[in-house]
């Protein structure tokens, strides 16, 4: 399976130089947040897949109106082709506003999903949009990661970790990196991974 990760940014290669052939062998679109609804749109419009996205934290006019023809996968379980996704939106709680949390708050989001965790035997793929801590995140409070991540990492041991939030162009972090038996990837504007 083919996967389109996007994130953060609306890239000019796709948007404003869009070809199709180039985007025909995709199966699953996934957004990790902070996008245009009108790009989410666009794409699962444009390339024949479905497309699944959790909220970044400034996604707050997905509220009154949602991207259309995708489906917002937080706090939920999916199962795409028999691949176990699991969606988690959000980042560090850095003041009042929709789709941020504290790491309490975000761990009792998590608690809410061991009995369909337990039920599915874990996951294959976490969808979020902040980082895990002290792997891939910054050390502001805005772009600090969640360590109840890197401890579901430990416990459930999914294939891949798809996050947003910290754009590539802050340092020179990797797209991907490797935590114990996971890969974890940075979606940051867009790459392609292969499932």
């Amino acid at each position: 399976m083919r996967i389109l990760l996007v994130s953060d940014e609306e890239s000019k290669y796709i948007w404003d130089f869009f070809q199709k052939d180039r985007f025909e062998d995709i199966d699953l679109i996934i957004s990790c947040g902070d996008l245009k609804q009108d790009y989410l749109s666009f794409l699962v419009t444009m390339i024949k897949a479905p497309l699944l996205y959790v909220h970044g934290n400034h996604d707050y006019g997905y509220i009154e109106r949602p991207p259309q023809g995708c489906e917002c996968i937080d706090d939920k379980l999916v199962v795409i082709n028999g691949i176990r996704i699991l969606g988690l939106g959000g980042s560090m709680k850095y003041k009042e506003c929709p789709f941020l949390y504290t790491e309490k708050e975000m761990q009792k989001r998590i608690n809410k999903l061991k009995l369909k965790l337990f039920l599915n035997r874990g996951c294959d793929i976490i969808v979020t949009h902040a980082a895990p801590k002290d792997i891939s995140d910054e050390k502001d409070l805005c772009h600090e990661g969640f360590k109840c991540f890197v401890n579901f990492m430990d416990k459930y041991s999914p294939k891949y970790f798809f996050h947003g939030h910290v754009h590539l162009s802050y340092g020179m972090k990797p797209r991907k990196v490797s935590y114990k038996n996971t890969i974890v990837v940075n979606a940051y504007d867009h790459c392609i991974i292969e499932y």
